[in-house]
Order: C-alpha cells, then sequence, then structure tokens
C-alpha cells in the first residue's frame, strides 16, 4: 500500500503522465501535446495557462480566447510562443499559450486533508503552530496540474494553410512550474548536529565562480511543513518572488527555501535544532560557491520569521538585514536586536504578531534603535507602495516598522476571524518590490561569524 509520503509527493505533481488523443488527422498538421502551465501568487500556486504544443510553426492571425475551450476554466486569450513559457511570446512559433482565469475556483492546486479521529492537530490549529521539534500532521497536498483542452477555431500555421478546428480534447501530459522549475531540490546532512534537511537552492542562471554574489534565505511558516520539498515553493512568493527573472535582472542573487519538516519555533519563543542547520547549510554553501558573507540575508513568515528572529539573537553578525513578516517572539530576548538591520511588516488584524511586535519594538527603542513607523494599506497600488516606503526610507532608520491598516489584508469574501490577517500578511508582503530593493541595499559589519 502506498505511504502518506508517496501520496504527497505523487500530488505535488510528477512531470510525466500517460498520453492522450492529440488532435491528430490523417497526417495533417496538428496538436502534438499541450503542458500544463502553473504560477506561484502570493496565496499560492494556481494553474493559470495550457500551451499546446504543434507539428508546425503557427502565427498569431485570427487567434483569440474563442479559438479554445477548456474544460471547466474560463479561457481569457492565446497568443504563440516560441516554448511553453509565456514569456517568450512571438508572432510566429510552434506554441500557442492559452491563458487561464487565475480566479477560477478550481484554478488553486492546494487542497486541505481533513484530520482523521484521533489525529494530532494540524499546524495552526487552536491558534498555535504546536511545539518546536514537533512532527505535525502534513494537512495540505498539491493536486496535479492537468487539463483538457479544445482547439475550437482554426488556428493558422506560417505558410498560411488553416489547421482546422477539432472536437476531441487533447490532455495535458506535462508540467510547465514558472520558477518553481528553477529551483534544485537537495539534502544536506549536516556533520555538526547530524540532522538531514531537505532544501531548494536557485543558482542565478549566470553564475560564475569569479563573482561574489548575495544569498537571500527564505523560511516557511507552520502550515508549509512537509517532507515534501518543494512544498515551501507551492505555498506562496516568498521564496519565489526573489528568482523570478525580473527580479534577477535587478537583483541577481542565490535563494536558499529549506524544507522543515517538524515545527521550528514555537509561541513559547523555543526553536528546533533545525536553528543550527539551516546556518551550518549557508556555511556550507558560501564555502562551494561564490557567495558573499557580507550580503547575505533571511526573512520568513510567521514561524519562518519567528526563526529569523531567533537566528539574529543567536548570530547576531551572519546576516546584512532581515525582512520579518506576521511574527513575534519574547521581547525580553530581543536586545540583540536593537543594533541589526531589520524591516518589519505586519497587520493590525493579526492578533498575535501585530502586539508582538510592538513589544518587540518598544523594547529595541529602549535599548537605544532608531525606529522608523508607519502605517500602509494592504490594497495600495504598487506605485503608492512606493511612495510610502520612500518616506520611511528616507527617515535613514536601520528599523523599520510597517503596519498594515485594519481590514486591508482580507481578500474580499474572506473572514477576516482567526489567522487571516495572519496569513494574508505574506500575500501581501513580498509583492512589495521596494522592500525587496532596500534589503539588497544592506552590508553585514561586524566579525566575519561564518569562519
Amino acid at each position: 500500500m502506498p505511504s502518506r509520503r508517496d501520496f504527497l509527493i505523487a500530488s505535488a505533481g510528477a512531470l510525466l503522465a500517460i498520453s492522450v488523443p492529440a488532435f491528430a488527422r490523417n497526417g495533417a498538421s496538428c496538436a502534438k501535446s499541450a503542458i500544463a502551465v502553473t504560477q506561484v501568487f502570493g496565496d499560492g500556486i494556481r494553474l493559470t495557462a495550457v500551451a499546446v504544443e504543434y507539428d508546425a510553426p503557427v502565427t498569431d492571425k485570427n487567434l483569440s480566447a474563442a479559438s479554445f475551450r477548456v474544460e471547466g476554466r474560463t479561457v481569457t486569450g492565446a497568443f504563440v510562443s516560441t516554448s511553453a513559457d509565456p514569456a517568450l511570446r512571438a508572432n510566429s512559433g510552434h506554441f500557442i499559450i492559452v491563458t487561464l482565469s487565475p480566479e477560477d475556483k478550481n484554478a488553486v492546486l492546494a487542497e486541505k486533508i481533513a484530520p482523521k479521529n484521533g489525529s494530532p492537530l494540524s499546524p495552526m490549529a487552536g491558534g498555535g503552530p504546536g511545539k518546536a521539534g514537533d512532527i505535525p500532521v502534513y494537512d495540505t497536498v498539491y493536486r496535479r496540474a492537468e487539463a483538457d483542452i479544445v482547439q475550437s477555431g482554426p488556428v493558422t500555421r506560417v505558410d498560411g494553410h488553416a489547421i482546422s478546428a477539432s472536437p476531441r480534447a487533447l490532455k495535458t501530459t506535462q508540467i510547465e512550474n514558472l520558477i518553481v522549475d528553477d529551483f534544485q531540490q537537495l539534502e544536506f546532512n549536516d556533520p555538526k548536529t547530524g540532522k538531514m534537511l531537505r532544501y531548494n537552492l536557485f543558482v542565478p542562471k549566470d553564475y560564475r565562480a569569479g563573482t561574489s554574489w548575495p544569498l537571500v534565505l527564505f523560511m516557511h511558516d507552520a502550515g508549509a511543513t512537509s517532507d515534501v520539498t518543494r512544498t515551501t515553493l507551492f505555498q506562496g512568493l516568498g521564496a519565489v518572488v526573489w528568482a523570478s527573472p525580473e527580479d534577477q535582472a535587478k537583483r541577481p542573487c542565490f535563494v536558499l527555501a529549506p524544507q522543515y519538516a517538524e515545527i521550528i519555533a514555537d509561541d513559547d519563543a523555543h526553536t528546533s535544532d533545525m536553528l543550527d542547520t539551516t546556518i551550518n547549510l549557508i556555511s556550507m554553501l558560501a564555502g562551494k560557491y561564490s557567495i558573499d558573507r557580507n550580503r547575505l540575508y533571511t526573512t520568513g513568515q510567521s514561524g519562518g520569521c519567528m526563526m529569523s528572529i531567533a537566528m539574529d539573537i543567536k548570530y547576531p553578525d551572519f546576516f546584512a538585514a532581515s525582512f520579518l513578516v506576521a511574527g513575534q517572539w519574547d521581547a525580553s530576548l530581543v536586545q540583540p536586536l536593537a543594533r541589526q538591520k531589520l524591516w518589519i511588516l505586519v497587520s493590525q488584524d493579526d492578533d498575535k504578531a501585530w502586539p508582538g511586535q510592538n513589544a518587540i519594538t518598544a523594547t529595541l527603542e529602549k535599548s537605544g534603535a532608531k525606529i522608523s513607523r508607519a502605517t500602509w494599506d494592504g490594497t495600495w497600488t504598487p506605485a503608492e507602495y512606493r511612495t510610502a516606503f520612500e518616506k520611511v526610507d528616507a527617515e535613514g532608520c536601520f528599523i523599520n516598522y510597517v503596519t498594515l491598516r485594519k481590514g486591508t489584508v482580507i481578500p474580499a469574501g474572506q473572514s477576516s476571524a482567526g489567522a487571516g490577517g495572519h496569513r494574508n500578511t505574506w500575500r501581501i508582503a513580498y509583492t512589495i518590490e521596494p522592500i525587496r530593493e532596500w534589503l539588497f541595499r544592506q552590508r553585514r559589519v561586524g566579525s566575519n561569524s561564518l569562519k
């Protein structure tokens, strides 16, 4: 009988599936295959397009959303591309990208599994993540991205001939996970702690050993605790945003996203052994690659934020700066953060992180830290965020504390009860580019703690 781990791995999405009928007809030009295309949003991974590959180059003449139908989905457009990557749009090519509405209910690939009777509570149940070191019930799986597509209108080949519409559906047999597929899935066996840690690593595409590169560490929250390595990449933007082509063009860097199989930090300000194992992993990577030891950055959401705080306390000279999202800690322990570079972001709807960070920043101010404070709106446009950022940044403080105004982080139709404000903070946090820019401006000062 397959184990739970086997089921989770299968649900996360193997790349190959059984072959299925195509649009072929008596040897005429036809669609060869279809590829499901996924994209990660602030609230997780979604199926957002189907790439149809033809055996002859086609053009965009008379091509529209009405040219295709996808069962159970809303087709929003169609255009020609040179590959299954929608970014490679062209006037002619062997692929047609059929875009799908990300707002469709079945676009979301995450599925929650109800705990069985007698099972331990999953992370976040009862208002807490569990105890550091606990292995919780893994309550989320990611169903395979797949679709059935029908060419409902003619497609024009480059030579002017038409590929006729066909009533036969073509089933996707491959998956293109945008950005996610650019990460390697690896394991680190720590000789110092004796622990094994699964992790995802993005290596810059133009990496050269003769150049020094920054590294961003992203640590997920308790809800993404799993032994399936890609879970942290599927859950939201916290890791993948730094590896996007847009960010890499401006701020090339390594991105490290550990996948924790246990609770790493709890509400009693305790951490698991994964704190030291993660630090040791970064040290190993800094020795293997040409990574700038003065440009190491940490960020994390909820439990990952709490782990960042704990790392900054135990290793105050390790990171150049930290982006802390929706987390809290025992304020009596945070004095070592007073002279560090921090950008803190919480929602006023968050009944733990908001009062928790209020207490932390009050302690830091008593310790001599100068803190810039601001209240932003979770519904602002990128331009509005940039304007607000510039006002905070102009104050020149090492520590910046921003809260998102109450009632502005919850999407329409969702409840603000429970952890709504908590989880929705990171849906917004990693989309605010000026904060990412700020992080990369920082340089580490102090002794070289990696030696």
